[in-house]
C-alpha cells in the first residue's frame, strides 16, 4: 500500500479531530492530566505515558509506518520551552 503524504498541518489537524471527537471524553481524568497521549491518525490507536516515547514505541512497532501525532492531556501545548503551560479547563 502506498503512504499518502500529509503536511504537518494535516497530521495534526487529523489527530486534534480524532482527540475532540472521542478519545478525550476517554482518557481525560484526573490521573492522565499531564500525560502524553500519542495518536495513530490513520487508525484512532492511541497509547499514554508520562512522556510518549513509550506509547509512541508500542505503536510503532504495531503500525511501522504510521502517521503518529502526541498531544499533553489536559493542556493546549505539548511542551513549554522558558514559559509556562495553562491547563485547558473542560
Amino acid at each position: 500500500m502506498q503512504a499518502i503524504l500529509l503536511s504537518r498541518e494535516e497530521v495534526a489537524r487529523r489527530a486534534k479531530l480524532l482527540y475532540e471527537n472521542g478519545i478525550r471524553q476517554k482518557v481525560e481524568s484526573e490521573d492522565n492530566i499531564g500525560k502524553m497521549i500519542i495518536i495513530n491518525i490513520e487508525t484512532g490507536d492511541y497509547e499514554i505515558d508520562e512522556t510518549g516515547l513509550k506509547a509512541a514505541r508500542s505503536l510503532r512497532h504495531k503500525y511501522p509506518n504510521a502517521r503518529l501525532f502526541g498531544i499533553r492531556i489536559g493542556y493546549n501545548v505539548a511542551a513549554s520551552f522558558g514559559g509556562g503551560m495553562e491547563r485547558v479547563s473542560k
